[in-house]
């Protein structure tokens, strides 16, 4: 079992450089607490997601973490020129000593993908066409500009990347039919879904990786929104507390533009956390809740989205060391599809 971050680094009130300030000491203490990955959001135009550009952000990761993984969840590769996001990834697999997690996708909200002049309806050939372009070009050292007549045609990186053949790849899915094209890409996963929803879709991951894959680590990881504090109480009531702001940034876009559609996330922490999706409590009541989720799911990576809403640095810092100090340990050895008995004490 291993333990993951998911960010949105959405902001509530606090003055921009404040709030930078503080999301990179948080991103300190994940290093400290020995998280494996930092995954981080991009959007565009909304205070949901506060580093329209991931790359800047996940430079300064780079240079404040010694251990830890980190990458985009995920770049939306419509909005990026291949040769250039491929060089950057390079230069951040670089400074980081090959700590560079990546993801792609074709961008999640129509609107924003408008707001840098690309049709919405032409994102998944844009998508097909770039993605082979940027993991070829990692592999090989070498970006083929297919569009491009000779000598520009073919340009070799003068920096490359520091994992080979390339950085891990991950992929967000919702469908057993995602699962299975990830893993037979030899990708790892993140699903924000049920536990019930979710164990679908492993199966149909572990069903499609390939027979000389075993011996890789194939992480198939649950996202959820995580609050520890000393008590039921007082941990609901953070939550309650901070989840509309995280949900009104959520929305911004589609209040704006005076959309009727129905959200994908609730409107309440009591929703959410009905579904699911949303996990407050004391620590012994974090462990069996996830650790209830795990066993469902069969996954064997925890996505935790600590910081969401106004919560506070104070708040959240001892938010997360709850959870390495008291969480992580019980849930160490618990993977749904090794133990039948998905229980702590």
């Amino acid at each position: 079992m291993k333990f993951g971050i998911f960010d949105h680094l959405d902001n509530s009130a606090m003055p921009i450089h404040r709030f930078f300030n503080d999301r990179l000491t948080l991103i300190e203490l994940y290093d400290k607490c020995a998280f494996h990955s930092y995954h981080l959001a991009e959007h565009h135009g909304t205070t949901l997601g506060m580093a329209p550009s991931p790359n800047v952000f996940l430079s300064a990761v780079a240079q404040r973490t010694k251990i830890l993984r980190f990458g985009p969840m995920v770049y939306a590769l419509p909005l990026y020129h291949p040769l250039r996001l491929t060089q950057e990834i390079c230069m951040l697999d670089q400074l980081s000593g090959g700590r560079l997690d990546i993801g792609f996708g074709r961008g999640s909200s129509p609107v924003e993908i408008a707001y840098f002049g690309v049709d919405p309806k032409e994102t998944e050939a844009i998508f097909q066409r770039n993605l082979p372009a940027v993991l070829d070009a990692l592999e090989s050292g070498i970006f083929v500009a297919a569009e491009q007549s000779p000598p520009f045609q073919h340009i070799q990186l003068k920096v490359r990347a520091f994992q080979r053949p390339s950085p891990p790849v991950w992929y967000g899915v919702h469908t057993p039919e995602s699962a299975g094209r990830a893993a037979r890409r030899g990708w790892q996963t993140i699903n924000l879904d049920t536990a019930e929803e979710a164990r679908g879709c492993n199966e149909a991951y572990l069903h499609a990786l390939p027979q000389d894959a075993s011996a890789k680590e194939h992480l198939m990881g649950l996202g959820r929104f995580i609050v520890v504090a000393n008590s039921d109480d007082e941990a609901r009531a953070l939550a309650i507390r901070a989840y509309p702001h995280w949900h009104e940034s959520f929305t911004h876009l589609a209040r704006t533009l005076g959309s009727t559609a129905k959200h994908p996330r609730p409107a309440t922490w009591g929703e959410l956390e009905g579904q699911g999706k949303g996990i407050a409590g004391s620590p012994e009541t974090v462990a069996r809740l996830c650790a209830e989720q795990l066993h469902t799911s069969q996954c064997n990576y925890l996505v935790g989205q600590f910081a969401f809403g106004d919560l506070n640095l104070e708040e959240l810092t001892h938010s997360v060391q709850l959870f390495a100090e008291h969480v992580m340990p019980r849930l160490r050895d618990v993977t749904g599809s090794a133990r039948a008995d998905a229980t702590v004490s």
